[in-house]
């Protein structure tokens, strides 16, 4: 029989496993008891630390609620949402990369007409976005489903104001036809802070980082026989391309914010998305 010790910690709670565990499970959770117990030790973890760190742990799923998942927050703040989605989503050129989904998208979006405004409250700095979605061939891909999604001009998502913005605000469907294009009318979108008035925000704080994601829309796209697409495009030139809160930036995803004189809007940002056959 083996008792607990410093030296044998690990074997001994790995040891302790039943023998009909997925091994699945099973190699996961060994690996997470050998890590951790080796953080703890390496680190020579105090009691009073030990103590602040489960404290902290429970006020972070006291926050959480239907609206807000501060563990996502945590996740995202501590660049692991960007390494499960880059491991989960190697595609080969020329392929557009994927970035964080977000905590904002909203299911069954209006479906709009190709060229519609999504932005229904008046704010901000009018945009034309366009482009083409392709297969890696380079050939267009007709009933391809562009669900978009961003924050208004004062850096907030609908479902963070239902008060204030009108339902469905800077969202939409569009569906391509046979050459493949899709075109909408939104907003420049504007880089904005992430929820940092719980323990991830103080977390923050403590290690001397901002809270801001440079500004950005969101898309995911979808069409049969293809994987699906989740990512953003960020708008070039942004404050914080370099330090996003949640790690998301991708040099390939910045995309051209052109500005147009005399249009039907300020701004045309151009781009093209390429999906991968299942």
């Amino acid at each position: 029989m083996s008792y607990f010790t410093e030296d044998s910690s690990v074997d001994v709670v790995n040891g302790r496993m039943g023998a009909d565990v997925s091994p699945r499970l099973q190699e996961v959770m060994s690996s997470l008891v050998r890590h951790l117990h080796e953080f703890i030790k390496e680190n020579r973890i105090t009691q009073e630390e030990w103590d602040y760190g489960i404290q902290f742990l429970t006020r972070t799923g006291q926050i959480c609620s239907g609206e807000r998942q501060e563990f996502i927050l945590l996740s995202d703040t501590l660049g692991v949402s960007m390494l499960v989605d880059a491991i989960n989503n190697r595609r080969p050129a020329p392929a557009t990369e994927s970035t964080v989904f977000g905590p904002f998208h909203v299911a069954d979006a209006p479906i709009r007409e190709m060229g519609a405004n999504i932005s229904l409250d008046g704010k901000g700095e009018s945009c034309l976005f366009e482009g083409r979605v392709l297969d890696l061939a380079g050939n267009p891909i007709a009933g391809a489903t562009v669900d978009v999604w961003s924050d208004n001009a004062d850096g907030y998502y609908d479902v963070q104001q239902p008060d204030l913005q009108p339902k469905w605000n800077n969202r939409g469907r569009f569906i391509t036809g046979a050459d493949g294009r899709y075109s909408f009318r939104g907003i420049r979108p504007v880089s904005y802070p992430i929820p940092d008035d719980g323990p991830v925000g103080q977390m923050l704080g403590d290690l001397g980082r901002h809270p801001y994601r440079p500004a950005h829309m969101h898309y995911l796209v979808t069409a049969p026989g293809y994987q699906k697409l989740v990512t953003h495009t960020f708008v070039g030139g942004d404050d914080y391309l370099s330090s996003d809160a949640v790690f998301g930036v991708k040099e390939s995803l910045v995309a051209p914010y052109e500005s147009i004189a005399g249009g039907e809007t300020l701004w045309r940002s151009p781009f093209d998305f390429c999906l991968t056959a299942v």
